[in-house]
């Protein structure tokens, strides 16, 4: 069956075909929503309100992008949506696919060769929230800065200012501070 066939028939309603869409997406969904919430129900409870929503309004998906970067647009929003009703930090990462060292967009933004994955993420959860969540939508998650502004309400400028202020933290909180201490 192909995935136009399965959507249009979850426009229907059809629940066998809802739940084959579901079982397809659940996993990768649920890492996403993992890697912004502290806790595995937590994360659990987004997937499913995400899902919740995505079939609710599936009227409106058009197709212009694939239908699990659109869910995972759902399931990123629904996260940050939690984080700021729980006034919670963003979790540590749990993968080493950071492009926080990408050297080729600024040649300044070096870290030290001792630096490991565990200090990269106690590093990103002291960023203070606005600049957390642009750093992990586009140093982690990938996304660019239209869709940033897209995903949190605020302009490319925003974006741009948030992550530039925000990999500066970043890279202040990598340094090593005086007698060799972190942080």
């Amino acid at each position: 069956m192909f995935q136009v066939d399965i959507i249009e028939q979850c426009k229907q309603n059809n629940r066998k075909a809802q739940l084959q869409l579901y079982n397809q997406y659940c996993d990768g969904m649920y890492i996403v929503a993992k890697r912004f919430l502290k806790d595995t129900a937590e994360a659990e409870d987004v997937v499913q309100e995400a899902f919740i929503k995505a079939f609710s309004k599936l009227h409106q998906y058009k197709a212009e992008v694939t239908f699990g970067a659109w869910l995972k647009r759902i399931v990123i929003n629904k996260s940050i949506d939690f984080l700021k009703s729980k006034k919670q930090q963003l979790i540590a990462l749990d993968e080493v696919h950071l492009k926080v060292i990408d050297t080729t967009l600024d040649d300044k933004w070096l870290v030290d060769d001792a630096m490991t994955l565990n200090d990269v993420k106690i590093a990103i959860n002291k960023l203070p929230d606005k600049y957390q969540y642009v750093v992990m939508l586009y140093l982690i998650e990938g996304y660019d800065h239209q869709e940033i502004s897209e995903i949190l309400s605020i302009s490319e400028v925003a974006s741009r200012a948030q992550l530039s202020r925000g990999k500066a933290k970043l890279q202040e909180l990598l340094k090593l501070k005086k007698h060799g201490t972190r942080y």
